[in-house]
């Protein structure tokens, strides 16, 4: 079979388009809301608790996800988690009643909540170390490319046929990808596409005490030993909260407060996406940059999230800006959330051998979707007492920040986590 130079590369595009997908498909019903709350009446307290079971199952299987992408694989976790997220986009077209879509959102948040820490895996497995971040930062963007793309397709979609549509469509495009995942993907050491030149590098740029200890997989709690991963968990509860009330309220704070119709939500609301993929490439590719400069790992991954940090709160000026200023408030906030984003999930493989990858990804992804979930619960509340989006925005703002002040306290260095003879050394990481 004839073979792909620089196939890993490929394999970082892949990892964008299934992203992609993910997102399609999560923003298919804050996007196609308006026209569904015609057929099935929502309050924003009823659209709150639908998103909020969506981001609780994500939250399960985040964690759940990651363990088994490093026991099964990433191959067919993979696989199993875009069938399954696929599926229950298709079954959002059929249902008629608030409960039902209850029944969806969950179905999705399972399927959706294994992606990432698969795709962390696989970066971990294809990319040596000072390529990870420029890695992540292609692979994150397609969470970008997802969104932009939701906006005007779900618009012309449900006024060109119906809001059922979106969900039929984008489901079955999704099951054949699912298929195809699993002709594309596969280990550097067993992939008939990759050069025996390319698999020459990727073995010769690996370190060699994550070679020594790339077999051994470890346990939640011994994982949680570690003040690294406590800072890891903090930031991401905080930040996902953000970079969920952004994702999911945009186009409900365009109709609600903005008065758009959704031809004009497809207008506007994609926007804000580009910047956000933008963001992603350019942290990403900072961070090599910077490493390849002769920078330290740590250095140049705080580097980062320094800069991030100090643009988020821009979103303070939202809510009093006219709406063209607003969108461009938006674009810069999710432009600092994606650059923050490619190297907060970046961190994780620098700190864990590639077997345990997936586990630390999906213990951190998971408190980050729980903490969006009850955040997402919150939203509801204070705009059912307050009828105002600026306390939330101020919350948003402000989360930035005070978690890049925890990263920098507990992880003073960032550097690969010893073994020991059983288990991780806590002495050792947090010397």
């Amino acid at each position: 079979m004839r073979k792909i130079p620089n196939y890993r590369w490929w394999i970082a595009g892949f990892l964008a388009l299934t992203t992609a997908f993910s997102y399609f498909d999560r923003q298919s019903f804050p996007v196609a809301v308006v026209a569904i709350a015609k057929s099935i009446p929502l309050t924003n307290q009823q659209y709150s608790e639908l998103q909020m079971l969506f981001l609780c199952a994500y939250s399960v299987m985040y964690a759940a996800g990651g363990k088994a992408a490093d026991r099964i694989g990433t191959r067919f976790g993979y696989f199993a988690m875009i069938l399954l997220w696929s599926v229950a986009t298709i079954l959002h077209g059929f249902m008629n009643t608030v409960f039902g879509l209850g029944i969806a959102r969950f179905l999705l948040g399972l399927g959706e909540g294994g992606g990432f820490p698969c795709s962390a895996k696989a970066i971990s497995e294809w990319f040596p170390q000072k390529e990870r971040s420029a890695a992540f930062g292609v692979f994150n963007a397609g969470s970008s490319i997802g969104a932009v793309a939701a906006p005007p397709i779900i618009a012309v979609i449900a006024i060109t046929l119906n809001w059922r549509w979106v969900f039929f469509l984008m489901g079955s495009a999704g099951v054949l990808w699912a298929v195809l995942w699993l002709r594309l993907y596969d280990l550097p050491s067993r992939s008939s596409l990759i050069s025996a030149n390319e698999q020459r590098y990727i073995q010769e740029h690996t370190s060699a005490l994550e070679k020594k200890r790339g077999q051994r997989s470890v346990s939640w709690r011994a994982i949680l030993s570690f003040r690294q991963m406590w800072a890891l968990c903090f930031a991401k509860f905080l930040t996902d909260a953000a970079w969920f009330f952004f994702i999911f309220w945009l186009p409900k704070y365009l109709a609600d407060v903005r008065h758009l119709n959704i031809k004009q939500i497809g207008y506007y609301a994609w926007i804000p996406y580009v910047f956000a993929g933008v963001g992603s490439f350019a942290g990403g590719l900072l961070s090599s940059y910077l490493i390849k400069r002769d920078l330290s790992i740590g250095t140049s991954r705080k580097l980062c999230l320094c800069i991030s940090a100090t643009v988020m709160p821009i979103v303070l000026l939202i809510t009093r800006a006219p709406l063209s200023l607003a969108i461009v408030f938006f674009s810069i906030a999710l432009f600092g959330h994606q650059f923050w984003s490619a190297i907060l999930q970046t961190i994780p493989t620098d700190l864990f051998p590639s077997s345990t990858v997936g586990t630390a990804a999906g213990l951190m992804g998971s408190v980050g979707s729980f903490g969006a979930a009850l955040a997402n619960l919150g939203v509801g509340v204070i705009l059912g007492q307050y009828h105002s989006y600026a306390r939330v925005f101020l919350l948003a703002g402000l989360v930035y920040p005070i978690s890049f002040i925890v990263l920098i306290v507990l992880i003073p260095k960032i550097q690969l986590i010893k073994i020991g003879n059983n288990n991780l050394s806590s002495r050792e990481s947090l010397a």
